[in-house]
């Protein structure tokens, strides 16, 4: 399908160039070189004669360069035709030149040979269209080259946002069936904390089908999805885990990408679970400072450095944290910090990021 709009844009721009380069072309020549000779009518328009046929000769020039395809085109096959063409159309410059004038009654010059009078003419003609042919195929190369690069950042977008997709959905899986394995056994046990359990579930599982189509999300949609993750886990393990909120109102209307900090908060209740006396404590801050998103989900605890990557990948930190890394790499380079720091029985992972 043809693009109107931009049809459009290089037909009025090809004019606009094509319109005043001859205009200035004439402009200076009649400064430097025919100041005191314009001030009569006649001799202005039999001056602006030679510049009318040039501007007149260099449209069908133009109508032949759209048919030469260019950019398939070696460096040595397009002079070889750019330098024949201009100077043929030198021979039509020459033939509207000469009918102009005759129409306006210019005198020649009956002095000059024929032959010396022609190449003279072919050769000043010839030389201001190669000009106009290389800047004409300058402009033509430079928007080509443009529409080259837009396409490629457009490609690259689609395939950065094609990855982050793919990385959002490498979510450790162990939380859905974790949550299945206690909704089936609280079915027997106490059926309200079931039902319970099922709507926190669904209310999950709706945020991450309506955020797959968005690559960021507000801060507080994610929150709110992470306190149905936590509600889960707190019908889960009761009064064995604490959940603690420091959560800035202005925080929450910074975009994040969606699902970010799923795998930062289950890797805190995950290795808690195993590391920390009862009850596990997690805490989940952000805050803003000087433009500077601030995260952190500190859990009580030890870290755990799997010693294999076989080790890694069961354990589910290679689809947790690592995807983390990837994601906020692939969305922010070079405007994010992101660190995991073990103190006072307590384990930190700290993510920054900034604008531009």
């Amino acid at each position: 399908m043809v693009d109107i709009d931009n049809l459009k844009s290089r037909v009025s721009a090809f004019w606009v160039l094509h319109v005043s380069g001859w205009l200035a072309y004439a402009g200076v020549t009649a400064i430097f070189n025919y100041r005191e000779k314009l001030a009569d009518v006649r001799l202005l328009f039999l001056f602006l004669t030679p510049y009318l046929a040039g501007f007149l000769t260099c449209i069908p020039l133009r109508y032949f360069y759209k048919r030469i395809r260019f950019h398939e085109r070696s460096v040595i096959s397009f002079v070889a035709i750019a330098i024949p063409a201009s100077f043929v159309a030198a021979n039509l410059w020459l033939g509207i030149d000469d009918l102009v004038g005759l129409l306006m009654k210019r005198s020649m010059n009956p002095g000059t040979p024929f032959v010396r009078a022609y190449l003279s003419y072919i050769v000043t003609r010839g030389i201001p269209l190669l000009a106009w042919t290389a800047l004409y195929f300058g402009l033509k190369i430079r928007r080509e080259w443009k529409r080259q690069e837009q396409r490629m950042e457009k490609a690259n977008s689609l395939a950065q946002d094609a990855q982050l997709q793919m990385l959002r959905y490498q979510l450790n899986p162990h939380f859905l069936f974790n949550s299945m394995n206690s909704i089936r056994a609280l079915i027997d046990e106490d059926e309200t904390k079931a039902k319970e359990m099922i709507t926190e579930l669904s209310d999950f599982l709706l945020y991450s089908l309506v955020s797959k189509d968005y690559c960021d999300v507000p801060l507080k949609q994610e929150i709110e999805a992470i306190r149905h993750y936590f509600a889960i886990q707190k019908i889960r393990y009761e009064d064995k885990l604490e959940v603690h909120y420091d959560i800035e109102p202005q925080a929450g209307e910074y975009r994040v990408l969606s699902f970010l900090i799923h795998p930062l908060v289950e890797n805190a209740v995950k290795y808690g679970m195993r590391t920390s006396p009862r009850p596990l404590a997690v805490r989940l801050k952000a805050i803003i400072r000087d433009g500077i998103l601030m995260i952190e989900v500190c859990n009580s605890g030890k870290w755990i450095e799997p010693d294999s990557h076989r080790e890694q990948i069961q354990a589910g930190t290679g689809t947790g944290l690592d995807n983390v890394r990837r994601r906020l790499e692939n969305a922010f380079p070079s405007r994010h910090r992101f660190e995991i720091v073990e103190k006072e029985g307590n384990v930190q992972v700290r993510l920054e990021v900034w604008d531009p």
